[in-house]
């Protein structure tokens, strides 16, 4: 028996072993002779894009409901290493290595955490459980004493999470503060070591953002950073000082650290370089997809790290990775055109398109489209065997 083996839960790896099933079937090959595992420390798809909102009942899609049906082995465990001469994972939790002829590396990215004084404080929302510790937090305040701190928040990062972060919490922060009598203390602050914010959104996009925020009363400290948190007290690297009850960190980025364990060149993110078929070059029968990939969406634009890009990568993986077995012609990655749509919360969102971002919707317009991006189309079918198969073509017009 042949095996594929997929590690991660999220966007890429689910598409990837849909995609690998897929060719499978397609070849009429049967499932004793080429199987697909996959392995994820959740037993859920986590519907990250979402995690800067109140976090809803509906944010994590059972693996088993989506890949079950296809037959896809799940293994709830987190892989600790990759032994590439070996084509083997070892996972915790007292699992047997896993070995593989084909290893699909889908194991997304972190935050980059800070490290100054009193960083164990701040919250983020790079996962769910992040989410939901943030959610009890902002409860809470209602039941701490009055002081400027109280309905004060701190976000930083101005980019594209940050960005979604700030706005969304000042409908979030205002309801809470209405309910204890104190509307008029709600603030919240944006922070970036950068002149600007959205700095990598662009210039496109940047005065709708830029009103967005004025009319949201989101005040921004660029060209900073937070040297410290001590209580309520948040001290900024010019010198002043903040009084704050929450503190969100949103800046940065970098792919998992098993992607380092390939042993191939790495960018700047840690995401691994792959040929245009997303294999690792150096590294034979692995392919990377996602957030630890890094091929290119256009001439001179690598991917981003989003769901927008991991799923077709995912499909395409999947399918390489299973043609590569069944000695079916490759594909070569293609993205699908790149856009934007960033949330502005209670002022609408934005909608670009092209690496230059070029705005095409704001206000209701745009927040319609988002609100369908995070609660219908980045969904996965479940239950649905048909419906997964036929999305999961990596050349179909519903590839991406």
């Amino acid at each position: 028996m042949k095996k594929i083996v997929i590690l991660g839960g999220g966007f890429a790896g689910v598409w990837s072993a849909a995609a690998a099933v897929r060719l499978r079937d397609k070849q009429n090959v049967p499932r004793h002779e080429l199987s697909v595992t996959l392995i994820s420390p959740s037993p859920d798809l986590v519907i990250r894009p979402r995690l800067y909102e109140q976090v809803p009942h509906d944010v994590k899609v059972p693996l088993r409901k989506v890949l079950g049906p296809l037959g896809v082995d799940i293994v709830t465990a987190a892989a600790t290493g990759i032994d590439v001469q070996a084509s083997t994972v070892t996972l915790d939790g007292g699992h047997e290595p896993v070995p593989y002829d084909r290893l699909v590396l889908a194991v997304g990215s972190r935050v980059v955490r800070p490290a100054f004084p009193g960083s164990e404080a701040v919250h983020d929302v790079d996962s769910i459980e992040a989410a939901e510790a943030l959610q009890k937090h902002l409860d809470s305040l209602a039941d701490t004493p009055p002081s400027r701190a109280r309905f004060t928040a701190v976000v930083v990062g101005a980019g594209f999470t940050g960005l979604e972060v700030a706005t969304e919490l000042v409908g979030r922060l205002r309801e809470l503060a209405s309910a204890a009598s104190a509307a008029d203390d709600v603030r919240v602050i944006l922070v970036d070591k950068a002149e600007v914010v959205g700095p990598e959104l662009g210039d496109g996009p940047r005065p709708v953002i830029e009103e967005a925020l004025d009319r949201l009363a989101v005040e921004r400290r660029t060209g900073v950073t937070i040297d410290s948190v001590d209580g309520d007290r948040v001290r900024l690297s010019d010198g002043s000082v903040l009084e704050a009850g929450t503190v969100v960190w949103t800046a940065g980025m970098r792919a998992h650290p098993l992607a380092a364990e390939v042993a191939a060149p790495l960018d700047r993110l840690g995401r691994l370089h792959v040929d245009e078929y997303l294999a690792v070059p150096g590294a034979p029968g692995v392919y990377a997809a996602g957030d630890t990939a890094a091929p290119e969406a256009a001439p001179g634009h690598p991917v981003t790290q989003s769901c927008q890009h991991a799923i077709p990568q995912g499909k395409y993986a999947g399918h390489n990775a299973a043609a590569s077995l069944l000695g079916a012609p490759p594909l070569p990655f293609r993205a699908a055109p790149y856009v934007t749509c960033l949330d502005l919360g209670a002022q609408g969102a934005v909608f670009t398109t092209g690496f230059e971002r070029t705005v095409l919707h704001t206000g209701e317009t745009a927040k319609d489209i988002k609100v369908k991006i995070n609660t219908e189309w980045i969904y996965p079918p479940v239950n649905d065997v048909e419906a997964l198969l036929d999305q999961a073509n990596p050349q179909s017009a519903r590839a991406s």
